[in-house]
């Protein structure tokens, strides 16, 4: 979908040290709800953000372990259960580090830096910054951030959070685009896309149709907060794709008794949902990250989804036919057609989205999904993730 021009002060970010300029001029954009996913095996993936924008990522949606958000010591969560999971907690039942905001920009961004050769690991393709900031100012040395470009991962630079300041550099820009305006000139995001991999007999020339990483990332994102408003009741949603998205995975979760909760789409453009809708699959703003909600409010729970995703899923475009008709080419020019952008297995959410997602959700303490998540190894095997 098109880059929106973001709201807010047009900003550099230099280096905490020497004041040098690290980035070109850049504006506010939300976090992507892919930041963080690890799609495939060897995979190419494209750079995580737009030319000219930034997204910052508090503390409660860090990876780093020691850092996330608080986490309140109750009957059904406490330290030990969040240890349990990975989460690190401290004695009084919040998770340990101070509230620190990281930024993350797009690597042809980057002025004034050099990598640190030390600092180079990866798994095969690329840098994984697993060893820590691998680029440093150029002008005084300091490490300021992370290039990642390694096969699997959204290639991106995350700037450390001690180690850059943000300065001012123009006036604020373009306020936020009102849903109507955001909606005439945005383009929904296509659920199948060709993925290509290192390795084949010709770089770069081999892929295949598979679902959309953007699509398993968004899916796994609301699929956690389906499961958190669930309270582990059954949830129904449209039929259709946004079914053929969730369904199968909801019914593996969530218990087959008792009265179901049934969500649905809304959204700009779309009528009002019917009032015994439980839950909302909504769009969140490109630029702000808020979330879609009704005129007047609603005591629904609401979802959120990427516009682009929204956008496919609450107007669906016209998909390639399966089997181009005999008569429209000679038999001996089909053969240079592509593919049919149809993927060979059932949709499957991004388990580690979902797990980033839910663990700082605040019912993640619950039994039930302590249980859902523990299991999630197991189903990742069986192909439900």
């Amino acid at each position: 979908m098109p880059s929106f021009p973001a709201g807010g002060h047009v900003i550099v970010f230099v280096c905490a040290r020497c004041g040098a300029e690290l980035t070109a001029p850049l504006s506010q954009v939300a976090l992507p709800a892919h930041a963080h996913q690890k799609y495939g095996n060897g995979v190419q993936l494209p750079v995580l953000m737009e030319p000219g924008t930034f997204a910052v990522e508090s503390e409660s949606e860090s990876d780093s372990e020691t850092w996330g958000p608080p986490w309140p010591s109750r009957d059904t969560g406490t330290p030990s259960a969040a240890a349990a999971l990975g989460i690190h907690a401290s004695a009084d039942g919040t998770l340990s580090g101070d509230v620190t905001d990281s930024f993350v920009i797009a690597p042809g961004d980057t002025r004034g830096t050099v990598l640190i050769p030390e600092k180079s690991s990866g798994y095969c393709c690329g840098l994984d910054g697993a060893d820590g900031p691998n680029i440093a100012c150029e002008a005084c040395g300091l490490p300021v951030g992370s290039r990642i470009d390694d096969c699997s991962l959204w290639q991106a630079v995350w700037l450390s959070p001690n180690a850059v300041h943000r300065h001012a550099v123009g006036d604020a820009g373009l306020a936020p685009l009102p849903w109507a305006d955001l909606t005439a000139a945005a383009a929904g995001t296509p659920p199948y896309e060709p993925i290509t991999s290192w390795g084949g007999r010709q770089l770069g020339l081999y892929h295949w149709w598979s679902w959309s990483p953007r699509w398993e990332a968004a899916a796994g994102r609301a699929l956690a907060h389906l499961l958190a408003a669930s309270g582990g009741r059954p949830v129904s949603v449209p039929h259709g794709l946004t079914a053929d998205v969730f369904q199968r995975t909801l019914d593996a979760l969530l218990s087959a008794g008792g009265p179901p909760l049934h969500a649905a789409l809304a959204g700009p453009d779309l009528p009002a949902s019917d009032t015994d809708t439980d839950l909302l699959l909504v769009p969140e703003h490109p630029q702000t990250g808020e979330t879609w909600a009704p005129a007047g409010g609603t005591s629904a729970y609401l979802v959120p989804l990427p516009l682009g995703v929204w956008l496919w899923l609450a107007f669906p475009e016209p998909h390639l036919p399966a089997d181009p008709p005999p008569q429209v080419l000679p038999v001996e020019l089909l053969r240079d057609d592509p593919p049919s952008p149809r993927p060979g297995h059932l949709f499957r959410v991004d388990a580690g989205v979902f797990r980033h997602t839910l663990l700082r959700l605040p019912t993640a303490c619950d039994p039930w999904l302590r249980e859902v998540l523990e299991n999630l190894p197991t189903y990742v095997r069986s192909g439900l993730f």
